[in-house]
């Protein structure tokens, strides 16, 4: 995150806009763009296997994205909590999408790991995503796909390594 050294009350030169004017058409879009997403998420779960909710994707996401976890990284990654994510789990073993082992680290403690079924479930979730994307985006020129990708994944880096909501105040 880049510290901007300026008042963020005052227009920058050139602009009739403030940062924090920035920040609040900014935020309106989020907000936008999260119920169009959140709308999107539970249309494309209704095709997935019956009794697998959107959270239980995202469990399966990260196990296929990041390898076999405990069951605590998951919540922590996630921001659930451990019992959610444990319900989860049952419902994705049940499923034959995920499965535990021993932890390798300390064999009395298990990890869950996606199966063959599981990353089966995972690429085709991926595949339909990326065929709805590329019907949005197909009309757009290849250098604003570009600079969405690249502005999106800037964002994103920012948003990841801001401080809490609670404490951030505009630099």
């Amino acid at each position: 995150m880049t510290t901007i050294g300026l008042d963020p009350e005052v227009p920058a030169v050139g602009s009739g806009s403030t940062v924090l004017d920035d920040a609040d058409r900014l935020g309106t879009q989020l907000v936008r763009f999260m119920r169009a997403l959140n709308r999107a998420k539970t249309q494309m779960s209704k095709h997935g296997p019956d009794g697998l909710d959107r959270l239980a994707y995202s469990v399966l996401f990260c196990l296929v994205h990041d390898g076999p976890q405990r069951t605590g990284k998951l919540a922590e990654q996630l921001h659930a909590e451990i019992s959610t994510i444990s319900r989860q789990t049952r419902s994705l073993v049940t499923h034959g999408m995920v499965e535990r082992r021993a932890d390798p680290v300390d064999g009395r403690a298990c990890v869950l790991a996606a199966t063959e079924e599981g990353v089966r479930v995972f690429e085709e979730t991926r595949r339909q995503r990326n065929l709805w994307l590329a019907g949005i985006l197909a009309d757009w020129p290849a250098t604003e796909r570009s600079d969405l990708i690249t502005l999106l994944d800037r964002l994103n880096a920012d948003i990841e390594t801001a401080p809490s909501l609670c404490t951030a105040e505009p630099k």
